[in-house]
């Protein structure tokens, strides 16, 4: 019950413009960002992508940023994630990219985002590579959904994802299924009212189970987002009784977070993508890690007041 009222206090903390410019540059501050942040540069990304393709992991890449104001930094984030997509290729890397559409510009015009999204698809399809739209808040979901399936219509290498704390998201599941857009199955971590998503990480977790059965089953190469070691548990069996291989799914994690789960996992034989994000903006990212592991919160304040 404590840690939604600390998730809280931490975006408002994100969003202080006089700590952000305290903080972010604070030695220390800084270097345990790198935990979670591969840099601000797509240089340190490729270098965290190296060190994980090494031990068996593959990657997505995701370039911090979302909600522009104006269509040149759509062209801009557009611009840099053709670029990595062209290193991918050029350096043989394990990866793909995974992009949010405010960041595109969904939020000044949807053909602005959906051209800026085909171009990044066709772009990846021409080396043999795949596009994940993430997704945001409900206010976008539907549209979000809505450029990708159009998308998808000419480029089958984009995917989706569905958010399993919002109560659309079975007829969501039912609907990329049956046109076969690969989605990515996460809990969710928006705040949402109780009118459109459950409250309770128990009834989440069930409805997570639920529709992770529907993709296994009937999903085109589900990736499975998660920590949680309950529902990792409830996928390796299910997978197997119902002859699933290994290759048909993947897991997927954040960079620097249960990295021991992670290689057990590739260890067992099974595929795990790690989301690498680098940018700029770090700065509200890395806080919100924070929010999920209030240990991290607590050792980063105890050596910052030393």
């Amino acid at each position: 019950s404590e840690q939604p009222v600390l998730r809280k206090a931490l975006i408002a903390f994100s969003q202080n413009v006089i700590l952000k410019q305290a903080l972010s540059h604070h030695p220390l501050f800084l270097r345990f960002s790198r935990r979670f942040v591969a840099g601000e540069t797509i240089e340190g990304a490729i270098q965290a992508t190296r060190w994980l393709n090494d031990l068996g992991i593959a990657v997505a890449i995701n370039y911090l940023g979302e909600h522009v104001n104006d269509e040149a930094h759509a062209r801009g984030a557009h611009d840099v994630y053709c670029h990595a997509i062209e290193e991918i290729d050029r350096l043989g890397l394990q990866a793909n990219i995974s992009v949010k559409l405010t960041q595109l510009g969904l939020a000044l015009s949807d053909h602005l985002c959906a051209g800026n999204l085909a171009s990044l698809a066709l772009r990846a399809a021409k080396y043999g590579g795949f596009v994940r739209a993430d997704m945001e808040g409900s206010s976008y979901t539907q549209r979000t959904l809505d450029i990708v399936k159009r998308v998808h219509r000419r480029s089958p290498n984009v995917g989706a994802v569905i958010q399993a704390y919002l109560y659309r998201s079975v007829e969501d599941i039912r609907d990329l299924n049956h046109l076969q857009i690969p989605v990515r199955l996460c809990k969710g971590a928006y705040s949402e009212p109780a009118t459109i998503a459950y409250a309770r990480k128990s009834d989440t977790d069930r409805s997570f189970v639920r529709l992770m059965e529907m993709l296994l089953l009937e999903g085109n190469y589900p990736a499975i987002a998660t920590h949680d070691d309950w529902i990792i548990q409830q996928a390796i069996p299910f997978a197997h009784k119902h002859g699933i291989s290994p290759k048909r799914f993947e897991f997927q994690m954040l960079y620097g977070i249960r990295r021991p789960l992670q290689r057990a996992l590739v260890e067992d034989g099974y595929r795990i993508r790690v989301y690498v994000p680098f940018g700029e903006e770090w700065y509200p990212y890395f806080v919100r890690r924070l929010a999920e592991r209030p240990a991290n919160l607590l050792f980063l304040l105890r050596h910052l007041l030393e």
